[in-house]
């Protein structure tokens, strides 16, 4: 469940657009718990938020009036393959793409009894992928959850065909997944949600409707309240070389090459970098080799050598006198004590 403090964010955000006059048409995703999302559904329709999060409504669209007429939208809420394919009427084994294309025969088929001149929008969760794509060079992150489960999780742009725009969701880049479809457009999170998004630019699409159907879509360019930045170096380098002053205030992840694991590298960071929230290791040269990983421990190394192992293994370098001394301590220590007790 989220958090108090999201959940207010959102409630504040849909007050705002909603007090901009604006009406409001939502999916749930992926990640959402859809029959909560759902449960005021009707209610809240009432006051212009539309929630779309049923399987069994994907072709009851929300109709919304302009100068022109009317527009309806549909909303395709995550299906998830096994549990969406028996309202759908799908077979097993189908995947994402056998239920959307369901889903969208159904819209087609509802879009089809209404009067000539109707607009549609389709508001859908997939991971669309024109055919010529494979999925690893698709423009995806680390934030996005797999929709796979055992299956495939992509669906092609063909599926839906027959409708006057479609604003996809779950791929947080802005995008257009097929070049010969321009009604078909991810327009990503507003937001940054891991730092493998740290080069993408946020922006929410405006698409126009005129009377025959889409215009035009402009893409808009969001303000960044606080940038990412990735940056990559020995630990002293990125403390005092004035090129990183201009990160100072960003978030950002740090992945460090010194030679030696540094004690306490988050908090030393934090002092140049107060919004620092992650930091990785990888020494220059390479990790430590691998024999010396302790879940290989060999037999022909006695209890301190294979401690001395580990510690190389941790941070790259080999102990040093005092250390192995406290080593040797704790050793005897611990023999000690075992012949006392036996």
């Amino acid at each position: 469940l989220p958090n108090a403090e999201t959940v207010r964010l959102y409630d504040r955000v849909l007050a705002s657009i909603s007090a901009a006059g604006a009406r409001i048409v939502l999916i749930s995703g992926n990640h959402d718990s859809a029959a909560r999302l759902g449960s005021i559904r009707q209610f809240a329709a009432a006051g212009g938020l539309h929630l779309h999060t049923a399987v069994e409504s994907c072709a009851e669209p929300t109709v919304l009036a302009d100068e022109h007429g009317d527009v309806a939208f549909y909303g395709l809420p995550y299906l998830e393959p096994e549990t969406a394919r028996l309202p759908l009427g799908v077979a097993a084994g189908g995947g994402h793409a056998g239920v959307l294309g369901a889903a969208m025969e159904a819209v087609r088929r509802e879009l089809a009894t209404r009067a000539t001149g109707t607009r549609s929008v389709v508001l859908a969760h997939a991971f669309v992928l024109a055919g010529s794509v494979r999925v690893e060079d698709a423009v995806t992150s680390d934030s996005e959850r797999s929709l796979s489960v055992g299956g495939v999780q992509t669906a092609p742009p063909e599926l839906f065909d027959g409708v006057d725009y479609v604003a996809l969701g779950h791929l947080h880049g802005c995008q257009q997944p097929d070049a010969a479809r321009t009604w078909l457009r991810y327009s990503g999170s507003p937001l940054a949600y891991s730092f493998s998004e740290v080069r993408q630019r946020k922006s929410v699409l405006l698409a126009d409707l005129d009377a025959r159907g889409l215009a035009s879509v402009t893409r808009v360019e969001l303000p960044v309240p606080r940038r990412l930045a990735v940056l990559t170096g020995a630990l002293d380098d990125l403390l005092g070389a004035a090129a990183y002053e201009t990160h100072a205030l960003d978030y950002v992840q740090v992945v460090l090459t010194d030679r030696v694991r540094p004690l306490d590298p988050m908090r030393r960071l934090q002092t140049r970098f107060p919004f620092a929230v992650a930091v990785e290791w990888r020494p220059e040269g390479g990790p430590p080799v691998l024999a010396l990983d302790p879940t290989n421990r060999r037999p022909d190394r006695d209890d301190l050598s294979t401690a001395a192992d580990f510690v190389q293994w941790v941070r790259n370098s080999r102990p040093t006198t005092v250390e192995s001394a406290l080593l040797s301590q704790a050793f005897t220590a611990t023999r000690v004590r075992q012949e006392r007790a036996g």
